[in-house]
């Protein structure tokens, strides 16, 4: 199979359907998430983070040759996402009276984390859920693209099907991780009197920038080593913010007990076995 091809579908997969599971999950529970996604968040994390420091990041300091041009690659990624989620608060929260200067900047409650917030404080008003929930497509959408971009620069090096190389797996843990950004776009376009159908869909649909972005980082990794460094370093950082400032901080929220703590152990010893058996 191609592999513009094989990442496309991958990626679909990933991106489309993971949001529009999110979304089919709110349309039927009303964004009771229970407690295994918060084990499977958990779990997805600790992959993650295994991926990222003894693969991606090794990986990309060989190809530059050195350290401090993948660090700073890193580094640029962890404040694009940072950047970017800071844009998506202020656009979506500019009606929500508690985000003032006074309020904590860490997200203390998952509809501040998953950037829902005009769920809540809307939430008698039919009209605002509805625009609550065409933003947050919006939001989400634009959100998805450089985390396609961490799927692509994965693959580079890849051949299709290996289902244990660096690219699947980063598609399974983000698959994850869009499941309350899926849940976050239905259950206010579904209170503001949209279709269950028709809100599942456009869940699914905000996944589909995820595609693009996981083309994008393919071609740019497999230009010379360099820009392979440039693209797993910036993958890398983007997936760390992914990781420690919305994965972790979702599944502790979804379910307040110990046992996420365990399900990210459990994700990086996995993630090590993968890497080295």
């Amino acid at each position: 199979m191609n592999m513009f091809l094989y990442i496309t579908l991958v990626t679909a997969i990933a991106g489309v359907i993971g949001t529009g599971l999110g979304g089919g999950i709110g349309a039927v529970l009303n964004r009771n998430s229970g407690k295994t996604v918060s084990l499977l968040l958990s779990f997805a994390g600790g992959v993650m983070l295994s991926i990222v420091c003894f693969d991606l990041i090794s990986e990309a300091i060989d190809s530059a040759n050195s350290v401090y041009f993948a660090f700073l690659w890193v580094l640029v990624g962890y404040l694009a996402i940072y950047g970017l989620n800071t844009w998506i608060d202020k656009a979506t929260n500019h009606e929500v009276k508690h985000i003032d200067p006074e309020h904590p900047k860490t997200a203390d409650d998952l509809d501040e984390l998953i950037h829902s917030d005009h769920f809540v404080e809307h939430k008698n008003s039919r009209q605002s859920l509805f625009l609550a929930g065409i933003v947050m497509a919006c939001a989400i959408a634009l959100h998805n693209l450089p985390e396609g971009m961490v799927i692509g620069a994965a693959y580079v090096g890849s051949e299709p099907g290996d289902l244990l190389s660096g690219g699947f797996l980063m598609a399974v843990v983000i698959g994850l991780h869009n499941i309350p950004e899926g849940m976050a776009v239905s259950v206010p376009l579904i209170s503001g009197g949209m279709h269950k159908g028709k809100a599942v869909l456009l869940s699914a649909l905000s996944g589909a920038p995820t595609i693009l972005g996981a083309l994008l980082g393919y071609l740019l990794g497999a230009l010379n080593p360099m820009m392979l460094s440039v693209a797993l370093g910036f993958a890398s950082g983007a997936m760390l913010y992914v990781v420690f400032g919305e994965l972790l901080p979702e599944s502790i929220l979804m379910w307040r007990s110990k046992l996420p703590a365990l399900a990210t152990l459990i994700g990086i010893l996995v993630g090590v076995m993968i890497i080295y058996l």
